[in-house]
């Protein structure tokens, strides 16, 4: 009987996409692949190893499988980050890649079905990304929206984050290959497409010596078969009035911001080696020249250092700003990060205390946003339709996964991928209701 792979994905919507490009590569190599990892011979484990939590997670889907008699192929963050230890850790582990090292999954694949190597490590000591242009993505999430990875690496160096050294330098993708995937996607029956990166204002700075994300919006925004273009993953410094102008005026483009500030206050910035400048004013910006743009940001609390007076700045400045959507993290200390020796650690139940102060002043401005809206007419894609004839979707203000959904009242069912008009008639903090 042949033998079945499967795979399970951990961490953001980029290593989604990884996971999806393994597929697409096993599939093209006729590997035959499951999607009940309980039939499976082998499993692949993709992993995240952004912060404490998601390497727990990670590590118990490992040991699952492999207490399930599993042969289990780790990829991904975990691997890149932590080696030869890794395979110390778990013994019983039959393959490693890391980070840049996704092409190689079916000859990985193959040795391990076939028991030539009692262990293969295939993880390269500095990554590099190589995006498999030619692979055919075979897609776990299907439905209305589907991402696509515009670049990958980083080349900045923040002061709490271990991405630079596990995902290598920055490296776009040509523009017109990303532009042949969106039709593609488009004539699949996709409606919505979210660009990431890990940073995606600096997508092409590389290949064509500048900032190039507002042209590629204006190439895409040129896509019939497509509805929205979604970007996530903005960085302040690089957002240009270019960008801004590409933003306002492709029509395709959903007029919706992700931002991460991680904070507000000038020293803290400084020390996160983030950008320092002046947020207020770019906020401004951004509301003045995008016609009802939605802001959604995220920031740390309890980083090295944070006195009680710059949280304060942060409380006000989240005042003040009224984000539409803001999400607040605790610092998590990384080995192998500028921050993880840094003097003046917060004692974590302040940095739970901060937290919690912060989300809870989210969530009276979220209802608050939330309640300007009712009464109002909002383009909503149609995420999915019940047998009980229950309507759930998103606004343009909504990016999938992270923000609310809209629930919708209607006689005629829509179909999914859909725009439809809906007219808001409730809500609470986070989710709206409405009517076809």
């Amino acid at each position: 009987m042949k033998k079945k792979i499967a795979l399970i994905n951990h961490g953001c919507a980029k290593n989604l996409v990884d996971s999806e490009l393994m597929l697409g590569l096993l599939a093209q190599n006729n590997i035959e692949i499951t999607l009940d990892d309980t039939k499976a011979d082998v499993v692949i484990v993709n992993t995240c190893s952004f912060i404490h939590d998601a390497e727990r997670e990670s590590v118990q889907s490992i040991l699952k499988m492999a207490e399930q008699g599993k042969k289990v192929i780790i990829t991904g963050c975990l691997p890149q980050k932590y080696g030869d230890e890794l395979k110390k850790a778990i013994p019983e582990t039959a393959a490693m890649l890391g980070t840049s090292d996704i092409s190689k999954i079916v000859r990985v694949v193959k040795k391990v079905l076939n028991s030539e190597a009692e262990y293969v490590n295939e993880i390269s000591k500095e990554p590099v990304y190589s995006y498999p242009e030619n692979v055919q993505r075979q897609q776990i999430t299907v439905g209305s929206s589907s991402y696509v990875k515009i670049a990958e690496g980083c080349n900045y160096k923040c002061g709490y984050c271990i991405i630079p050294k596990l995902r290598g330098p920055y490296r776009s993708r040509p523009m017109e290959n990303i532009v042949k995937e969106v039709k593609e996607l488009g004539k699949k029956g996709v409606s919505e497409i979210v660009l990431i990166a890990q940073d995606t204002t600096a997508y092409g700075i590389d290949l064509y010596g500048k900032p190039s994300l507002a042209q590629l919006l204006k190439e895409l925004n040129k896509i019939k078969e497509i509805n929205w273009i979604r970007v996530m993953y903005t960085y302040p410094s690089m957002f240009d009035d270019e960008l801004i102008e590409a933003f306002a005026n492709c029509d395709k483009v959903v007029k919706y911001v992700d931002i991460p500030l991680q904070h507000s206050h000038p020293e803290m910035l400084k020390s996160m080696k983030r950008p320092v400048m002046d947020y207020k004013k770019f906020i401004e910006k951004l509301r003045e020249k995008i016609k009802d743009v939605a802001i959604r940001t995220t920031f740390i609390v309890g980083y090295p250092g944070e006195t009680q007076e710059m949280f304060d700045d942060l409380y006000e400045f989240t005042k003040w700003a009224k984000f539409d959507k803001m999400g607040a993290f605790e610092f998590s200390k990384e080995k192998g990060t500028y921050a993880y020796n840094l003097p003046e650690q917060i004692p974590a139940r302040i940095k739970k205390q901060r937290k919690n102060k912060l989300m809870k002043l989210q969530q009276k401005i979220s209802l608050e946003v939330n309640k300007s809206f009712l009464d109002k007419d909002l383009p909503c894609i149609i995420e999915s339709v019940s047998n009980d004839g229950t309507v759930v979707a998103r606004s343009y203000r909504d990016a999938p996964e992270v923000d609310g959904l809209v629930y919708i009242e209607t006689d005629e069912l829509p179909v999914p991928g859909d725009i439809e008009t809906v007219h808001i008639t409730g809500c609470d903090e986070y989710d709206l209701y409405g009517e076809i």
